[in-house]
């Protein structure tokens, strides 16, 4: 980002803060909004945004505080790597232009299909969007490994997930950029399953990020198993609504206080509200709610 860009987001922010009766937002980067935690809420386009072209969704994401986004594929912004170099300009000025940061790219490339061919579509392809992130301001993408195949030995299949990650997370640490593995996949979002895989990855440009499973309940319990994995955390989480269902979001913000985390909790709704902006807002307060306790 020019410092100039850098000069006009920091007064979009010091202006929201005000407009929102909010006298400390400091020298933050992005608005804590007085909060003890670290933690800033965005969204993912999963539902909520999905129909929103990037000028709206930015606009939104301003009304509702929410200050920072994951693109999602196929969605009606458009972000994807058709894009000219500068269309590409264009999009990452509009984020400059904005106190909302583009946080990166929500892909659905995976690495555990038994078709090596397809295992090589889906690294080259997340070498191409790892490019479009770069050129539009993201610092990552998000990918996932999805599943365990049957009649394939567990073990070769978490080594191939492994030796993919280690692939694309090199060709992102080049450009400056993450790969955030999503913990997804009937089998793999158990969390001693991503610790296999892990436990296998070298580049330190691979992250994971946490993503609010019923699985991570499992024996022997959300703080062991958040625990097995805390080292390998990046910058991004994905919850859903925290007044929806009966997962322990409480314990969970408690539990990345207490690692000190200061990346984004992104928002992957999957209700449809009448008011969207409305609703984020209201996810908001309650996010704010839960991590000052």
């Amino acid at each position: 980002m020019t410092e100039t860009n850098s000069s006009r987001r920091s007064f979009l922010l010091k202006s929201m803060a005000a407009g929102l009766g909010l006298s400390t937002l400091g020298s933050l980067p992005l608005p804590a909004f007085a909060r003890k935690s670290n933690m800033k809420l965005g969204l993912v386009t999963y539902q909520w945004g999905k129909d929103w072209d990037l000028p709206t969704l930015i606009a939104n994401c301003e009304k509702s505080g929410l200050l920072g986004v994951e693109l999602r594929t196929e969605h009606a912004h458009g972000v994807e790597t058709n894009l000219s170099s500068r269309q590409r300009r264009e999009v990452k000025n509009r984020f400059a232009d904005s106190p909302v940061t583009c946080v990166g790219y929500g892909s659905n490339f995976a690495y555990h299909y038994t078709d090596q061919a397809e295992v090589r579509q889906n690294i080259e392809g997340t070498k191409e969007y790892l490019t479009l992130c770069k050129d539009i301001g993201a610092t990552g993408i998000k990918v996932k490994p999805n599943g365990l195949p049957e009649g394939v030995p567990k073990e070769k299949t978490i080594a191939q997930i492994a030796t993919s990650f280690n692939e694309v997370g090199k060709y992102a640490k080049e450009l400056g950029q993450l790969v955030r593995v999503e913990v997804h996949g009937k089998l793999t979002q158990q969390l001693p399953n991503m610790k296999a895989i892990f436990d296998q990855v070298t580049e330190d440009s691979v992250k994971v990020c946490w993503n609010c499973n019923d699985q991570d309940l499992m024996a022997p319990g959300l703080e062991a198993n958040f625990n097995s994995v805390k080292h390998w955390f990046g910058d991004t989480v994905h919850i859903r609504e925290l007044n929806v269902g009966d997962y322990p979001y409480q314990q969970l913000m408690n539990l990345f206080n207490g690692i000190d985390y200061e990346g984004w909790i992104l928002l992957e709704a999957r209700t449809t509200p009448a008011d969207r902006v409305a609703a984020m807002k209201e996810q908001l307060e309650i996010f704010n709610s839960m991590t000052n306790a």
